[in-house]
This record gives C-alpha cells, structure tokens and sequence, in this order.
C-alpha cells in the first residue's frame, strides 16, 4: 500500500479515502433524487436532508435577505423624499400666503391712507373761501359814501364783472333766500357754515335755490345790472345777521378766510 507525506501525516489514497464535504452532500442530493424519481422515499429521508442547512444546500437565502435589506433601504428613501417633498411645498405655499397676506395689508394701508388724504383734501376744500368772481378786482370799496345808496354809504363791495360772468359761493354754506331783493335786484344769500352770511347782488340769473346747500366755488348766478345800479357788476356783502344793516367789511372778512384780495 502506497502512502504520501504532504502535512506529515499518512493519509489514505485511492478508494480508501475518506469522502469530502462536497462530495457527501452531492452523493446525498443524488440518492435523494434517484429514491424521488423511483417513488421510494424513506422515513428517514427528510431528516437526513434536513441534517444540512438550506444556505449551504442552495446559497438563495442569504440573497433574498439582501434583497429584501435593499429593498426596504429603498422604501424608506422613496419615504424620506416624498416628505421632504411634502414639506418643502408647505414651506412654499405658506411663504407665499404670507406674501399675499402682505401684500394685501399693503394694499389695505395704501388705500386707507388715499382715503385719508381724500377726506382732508375734501375737509380743506369744504372749509376753504374763494373770490366770488375769479379773477376780478374791487371797483367800488366798502363803505364808499354817495346819494346812490339809501343808507348814505357802501353796504358791501362790487367787484368787476360784465354780464353773465359766473358768480361763485364765496364758501360752504346753505342758500337762506334766492330770488328778487329789491334794489339788489336779483339776488342770493347764503348762510355759511361759520354762522356768518354772504350776499352777491345784481345777478343777471339766479342757479340755486332756498335750502340747497353750496360749496367753495360753485357757481351760483350769473353777474348782470339788475335793481339800482348804473351798470353791470357785482354787489358783495358780509354779514352777521341775514338782514340787511348787519354788515361787516368784505374785504376784510375774506382776507380773514385766506383770500387774496
């Protein structure tokens, strides 16, 4: 009998060696098929497969393990994208309902602060005096004597104007009477806002009536010649009272309001 000394010991060769791992669990797989494929299968068949372990039988369950590892891996990625997904677009639309929210306070504030503006625009306006008639000048002063007033002198001032020139409201008030007045011809009184009274004579016509309610400005008659006059002008009168005998200076009533005159 032969012997070979590789790692120092005697080891058997030829048929007498003992059958490796490998070789054992071939045989096996091959009784196991051969008794399968004649229909004998033993009792003692299942625990004699079972003696090896799967993994080292087939090799497939440490790779399905991985696999289903990747997998899940891949779950919790896609999970972890799609609420960092979710959440970015919250961020965006509540930046941008907070822009709106902004915006809209801005627009809120911007016309507050027009209408504000309006009201004190209007409030100045309403409180503000201007010439009766634009762009004249004072023919005859106040207080003037002469035979052509009953009185002896100047009730009121006339300002120049020819026939038919606009005679405006001197200031905000409410007409107290509108129509003929005697020597003044046709006529308009106004009570102004202040309690005081204005009266603008000799009109040609008359555009307002009694009760109505007038603004700086508005155009209330046209200018003309009619009652005791020798021409056509305006008759301009300040008083405390409607009557006629509680006049004040003219001039100085209007200057006291802020016009230029």
């Amino acid at each position: 009998m032969a012997f070979s000394c590789a790692s120092g010991k005697n080891r058997p060769s030829g048929k007498h060696r003992k059958p490796g791992r490998f070789e054992r669990t071939t045989a096996r797989a091959a009784g196991v098929a051969a008794l399968t494929a004649t229909g004998v299968v033993g009792t003692l068949a299942a625990p004699a497969l079972a003696a090896e372990p799967a993994a080292e039988q087939t090799g497939l369950m440490p790779v399905v393990a991985v696999e289903d590892t990747i997998a899940l891996q891949i779950d919790a990625q896609a999970a972890a994208q799609e609420r960092a997904a979710a959440e970015a677009a919250a961020r965006k639309q509540a930046a941008e309902e907070a822009a709106r929210h902004l915006a809209a306070e801005k627009a809120k504030e911007e016309r507050e602060a027009k209408e504000r503006a309006a009201r004190e625009a209007e409030r100045k306006r309403l409180l503000s005096y201007v010439s009766p008639i634009a762009g004249s000048y004072v023919s005859t002063s106040y207080q003037s004597g002469g035979a052509v007033w009953s009185s002896g002198s100047h009730t009121g001032i006339d300002f120049h104007a020819a026939s038919g020139t606009s005679v405006h409201a001197v200031g905000a008030g409410t007409v107290v009477e509108a129509g003929w007045g005697g020597a003044y011809g046709n006529n308009v009184v106004i009570k102004m806002n202040d309690g005081t009274y204005t009266q603008y004579g000799h009109l040609s016509s008359i555009g307002v009536s009694v009760g109505q309610t007038v603004t700086p400005g508005q155009q209330i008659g046209l200018s003309g010649a009619t009652g005791n006059v020798t021409g056509a002008h305006l008759h301009f009168e300040a008083r405390t009272t409607a009557e006629y005998g509680s006049d004040i200076d003219p001039v100085a009533y209007l200057r006291s309001h802020g016009v230029d005159i």
